[in-house]
């Protein structure tokens, strides 16, 4: 990896207010700093809700080359110690919480469009007034991450409230009772409150200006090693001005190779310091609402190794 990005924490997106008389989940709106502020009623026209890739969608859409019947599928799950019965039935839970969202929806008069995570784009973005993420956290992360625009709205449901929290989302009786939680969004029984996401900048050569969704692709080792020499025979993009990405991050932004099994090679400078090379498996920046996700379990020490650097303390 030879690249220098530039990072840069904005205020954007809203984000929960964990009290049990609201509902809770990811808001823009009006008013500015990191205080929560009263809101007014809110009644959006046309919302887009992003769903979620369910793992049994997941799986078929893996094996569709391969032609795969139901049958096949449950025999190959079994073999890598997956239920398909239990994957079918967490879809169908999803699948009708989800309709059970458009409906409601739909009869307060507002227009819906349903997109799945891959059909998800700026274009999407534009045109609602609000977007409800329906899935969980990973589900909320995307919704949160195509939307510029810091006084548009992004509400999370969890889609699968008798397995999940989802901390990002409503809480979990809000799923089953979503008319509720849009009486309270149209009354205003809510507070708007503001997170900081992250934005990035990407200078130099060998940039790919058209973001690739790694959830999508699933390449093996050799898979990768092909399409990794054939994108160096290409010609390299070279951008010789810092070009922003249109991703903004919510929870964090890893630098790294896509092959995780590779190092990373790379020079850093913080607030316009000197640079120093590094060799590690990958640079992890966080905001606040990410400090408690991957990056907390990143850096935790467990209970047995604080307890070995306390004993190793007494002996000294």
């Amino acid at each position: 990896m030879n690249l220098r990005p530039r990072l840069l924490c904005l205020v954007c997106a809203g984000a929960a207010r964990r009290s049990p008389c609201c509902p809770r989940g990811i808001f823009s709106g009006p008013g500015g700093g990191k205080r929560p502020v009263p809101a007014e009623g809110f009644s959006p026209r046309k919302v887009a809700v992003v769903v979620k890739t369910t793992r049994y969608e997941f799986e078929q859409q893996r094996y569709r080359y391969a032609g795969l019947s139901e049958g096949e599928l449950r025999e190959l799950l079994a073999l890598k110690g997956s239920s398909y019965n239990g994957l079918l039935h967490r879809h169908n839970v999803h699948s009708e919480n989800v309709e059970h969202i458009v409906q409601c929806l739909r009869n307060e008069g507002i227009e819906v469009q349903l997109v799945k995570r891959r059909d998800y784009d700026e274009e999407t973005v534009r045109w609602a007034d609000a977007i409800i993420s329906a899935g969980g956290d990973g589900t909320m992360l995307l919704a949160a991450s195509k939307v510029q625009d810091r006084l548009k709205p992004v509400i999370g449901v969890n889609t699968d409230p008798d397995r999940s929290e989802g901390h990002l989302c409503l809480p979990v009786r809000y799923t089953r009772s979503f008319p509720e939680a849009l009486k309270k969004l149209y009354r205003g029984e809510f507070r708007w409150q503001w997170r900081q996401r992250i934005r990035l900048y990407l200078e130099g050569t060998g940039i790919n200006l058209t973001p690739v969704d790694l959830h999508d692709q699933q390449l093996s080792v050799e898979q990768h090693t092909k399409a990794h020499i054939s994108q160096i025979e290409q010609k390299p993009t070279s951008v010789s001005w810092p070009h922003l990405l249109p991703v903004r991050a919510l929870n964090e932004v890893f630098i790294g190779e896509s092959l995780s099994s590779r190092a990373s090679y790379y020079e850093i400078s913080i607030d316009d310091g000197p640079w120093e090379k590094q060799k590690s498996s990958g640079l992890n920046v966080c905001t606040g609402t990410g400090s408690k996700a991957w990056s907390y379990n990143i850096n935790k020490m467990a209970r047995q190794s604080v307890e070995e650097i306390l004993s190793i303390g007494e002996r000294c």
